[in-house]
């Protein structure tokens, strides 16, 4: 799973450069903040989503914007244990976008083209469910 995110991805949300500097020139801190990402999205789509096939796709099996907003978590968490937090003001802008569309995912209102959870018969387990009830009836005798 930790294959997800290649180089390449995080040239749509960082420089090469930048990106040196915000990782501390560490692939095991890169590593870590990419697994911290997963984790906090799927915590977001795990009731709904089959996460474990989210991000087991590869290329462009990926849902391009699950790849863009880890690679905007793994950033954040990046810059969040540099020594000056280094271009924290953005990575912290694009964080909250990033949580902003994963809560609005989990609230069913945006719904992104991803893999649904489904049990071992095959059948949907993280559907929406309304509860209601009728409305309570007020007899006066």
């Amino acid at each position: 799973m930790d294959t997800f995110i290649t180089q390449q991805d995080y040239k749509v949300v960082i420089g090469d450069q930048a990106l040196k500097v915000v990782s501390q020139v560490s692939e095991d801190n890169k590593a870590n903040a990419e697994r911290e990402a997963i984790e906090e999205i799927s915590g977001y789509l795990r009731p709904k989503y089959d996460t474990v096939a989210v991000f087991s796709a590869t290329g462009d099996q990926r849902n391009h914007l699950i790849v863009m907003y880890t690679c905007d978590i793994a950033l954040y968490h990046m810059a969040a244990s540099s020594p000056q937090k280094m271009g924290m003001d953005i990575r912290k802008e694009r964080y909250e976008r990033a949580i902003k569309w994963l809560e609005g995912v989990q609230a069913g209102k945006i719904v992104p083209q991803l893999p649904l959870a489904v049990d071992e018969d095959g059948e949907l387990t993280g559907g929406m469910f309304a509860y209601s009830s009728q409305t309570q009836l007020r007899n006066n005798w």
